[in-house]
């Protein structure tokens, strides 16, 4: 996709992505990418979502979705590393909406993959969507999240994004639930080696950020705190990728 021009991008994403009108300003979203590791190979979780959503309908896609700033005010036994808050809250941003981002992601993991981010302790908020942590014991953390890639959905949408892409490994989850999230956004979870996952029906972009992914990997298997991450985004009619 890097170099490509817009037009060519929306040829490509044109069965992914219904047209929107008009310029639409992109809103903040967190996804979170889960890994584990089974042999010599890392998995990631992919979930299909429903064929009536009017963005990226019936894609494999990670667990994710628009952030909510109110999440910044759930309390966390541990907070992001200073190295990954920084990196978050780059630019324009703020400690807050990096700690926003990051429990969004967690939040959304938790209510379309039924999979909790924490430690095994009690907790308790006044917040319905996080009420499902409380009942499991599941205090939220945020100090093993790493981020890992950002995009920002080309105009010409009916939903656009800047979304944050974020990960962690299976051994950060505290609970599993047998029945998947509550919301059933997600048809179909799976675990796929990255190479399956690239090869499956996924957007255009989802594929770009796994070869990111992948990449890095190879050279830092534990995704250490603070690294560069590829920023995708379209630049005066083309597609762009700075490292930031």
């Amino acid at each position: 996709m890097h170099g490509s021009t817009r037009a060519e991008i929306d040829k490509i994403e044109s069965a992914d992505i219904a047209r929107g009108r008009g310029p639409l300003r992109p809103r903040d979203a967190a996804t979170l990418i889960l890994l584990e590791r089974v042999g010599g190979a890392v998995r990631v979780l992919m979930g299909r979502r429903h064929r009536g959503h009017a963005f990226m309908p019936g894609k494999f896609v990670f667990p994710g979705g628009r952030t909510d700033p109110s999440d910044s005010r759930v309390p966390v036994v541990h907070g992001l590393h200073p190295d990954e808050e920084a990196k978050l809250a780059a630019g324009r941003s703020t400690a807050a909406r990096a700690r926003a981002i990051a429990l969004s992601a967690v939040r959304e993991t938790y209510e379309e993959a039924g999979l909790m981010i924490g430690l095994r302790r009690g907790f308790s908020t006044g917040r319905p969507e996080w009420q499902g942590f409380a009942e499991h014991g599941v205090h939220p953390s945020l100090e093993t999240l790493r981020y890992v890639a950002r995009a920002i959905t080309p105009p010409g949408r009916v939903r656009r994004f800047d979304t944050r892409f974020l990960a962690a490994w299976r051994g950060d989850v505290a609970v599993e639930l047998p029945g998947g999230g509550p919301t059933q956004e997600l048809e179909e979870l799976v675990w796929l080696p990255i190479a399956d996952a690239k090869a499956a029906d996924i957007p255009a972009i989802t594929r770009s950020v796994l070869d990111s992914l992948e990449t890095r990997l190879s050279v830092d298997p534990e995704l250490a705190p603070g690294a560069s991450v590829p920023f995708f985004r379209m630049h005066r009619n083309r597609f762009i990728v700075d490292m930031c």
